[in-house]
């Protein structure tokens, strides 16, 4: 399924005797052509200089490829009558994005008869889609451990955490997930001063329910353990986070948040209901945002840091594999790490990270059915 980068509605396939086969929004009229049909319909110089300042050039967009979700390069070039027309190129697909009247406004080759003609209509649209499917495969192994686009994110997958690829378009802003983060932070940051006091008064100490009336559920859920476990879990959050609440809304977002983090805790304390210290950190709802997001987006894409490869290359590389496969080696990471929590080594929650998770994977299945079919989908690039 191919997105209008401007509509973000489902393009129509066309297949035309004389074009080819092309994707048309049906809404703003733009169309995406595949580099190989413009070199047959386009002078070939024009096409090549486009393509060459695609893939060396400056050139930024904010128009996103129908197909891999990537950025284009968006390239200037001078059409007929001396006109300057700025296109949109995804180096990744081969794919050139016309909003309306830029394709007519290109010059053409004269018309001459294809050999092709003589295939039926049927059979050339499925060469066409067969030479398409062979340049995403070509371009996918090409890019498979491609670093990604920002500099940051090369920090992030030094510190040993997933990159998100996909950069799902929000359709409003995350504004439960921006103000828990920034709740989370700010309570995090003044406790620093005198954490450890802080956290035996505020975490959650499963011998000692009643404290403060049962507030401690909610005070420990914005208190952390140091400045690693706070990062960590606000990269979650606000990663993973706003794609979970443009599709679930605020409401339901909020909800599961709640709900998660209440799971976790009680799975907590059932685990060891006389344990002794206190408990603290949001990961029982990060935990069911994760497990929702890896449901609701199974083919979204995310990287791990291979740092070995900087060696040969000069240049990091990365790990690429679907979210639902990072879902099953954590899951499976916290099952192993059992039996050392049950025997007092280490200090990780893992009880409330699975029970969190229980619940972010029983509100996908609850809301599978209910969330808009219109919800933005996140799609492997």
């Amino acid at each position: 399924m191919f997105t209008c980068p401007q509509c973000s509605v489902t393009l129509s396939k066309r297949m035309s005797p004389s074009l080819g086969l092309t994707w048309v929004c049906p809404s703003c009229r733009g169309r995406a052509v595949t580099l190989d049909l413009l070199r047959r319909v386009v002078p070939q110089p024009l096409v090549n200089r486009l393509w060459q300042r695609a893939r060396s050039g400056p050139y930024g967009s904010t128009q996103k490829c129908p197909a891999c979700n990537r950025r284009m390069a968006e390239v200037p070039i001078i059409a007929t009558e001396g006109k300057t027309t700025c296109l949109d190129v995804c180096t990744h697909c081969h794919f050139v994005w016309f909003d309306t009247q830029e394709f007519e406004g290109l010059p053409k080759i004269p018309p001459e008869l294809p050999k092709s003609e003589a295939l039926p209509l049927k059979a050339r649209e499925a060469l066409a889609l067969a030479h398409l499917e062979a340049l995403r495969r070509e371009s996918a192994a090409t890019d498979l451990q491609a670093p990604p686009d920002h500099w940051w994110q090369l920090v992030v997958g030094i510190l040993g955490m997933p990159v998100e690829y996909n950069d799902t378009p929000l359709r409003s802003w995350p504004l439960v997930t921006w103000s828990l983060a920034a709740a989370i932070a700010t309570v995090s940051l003044v406790a620093r001063g005198n954490l450890d006091a802080v956290i035996w008064q505020w975490g959650l100490i499963p011998a000692e329910l009643g404290r403060y009336f049962g507030l401690t559920f909610l005070t420990s859920f914005f208190l952390h353990g140091g400045l690693f476990h706070l990062l960590i879990n606000l990269y979650f959050l606000v990663v993973f986070g706003d794609n979970t609440e443009d599709v679930l809304g605020k409401d339901r977002f909020l909800l599961l948040v709640a709900t998660a983090a209440v799971a976790g805790d009680i799975t907590h304390i059932l685990a060891d209901p006389r344990a002794s210290l206190p408990c603290v950190g949001a990961s029982g709802a990060i935990s069911g945002i994760l497990a929702y997001y890896c449901l609701r987006f199974p083919t979204a894409n995310v990287g791990f840091l291979n740092p070995f490869h900087y060696y040969r290359a000069n240049w990091f590389l990365y790990f690429r594999a679907p979210v639902i496969f990072m879902l099953v080696a954590w899951a499976s990471i916290q099952i192993l790490e059992i039996p050392w929590i049950m025997g007092g080594i280490g200090n990780v929650a893992v009880f409330a990270h699975l029970g969190g998770a229980a619940v972010g994977v029983l509100f996908w299945w609850w809301t599978r059915r209910t969330v808009s079919a219109g919800a933005p989908q996140a799609e492997a690039s």
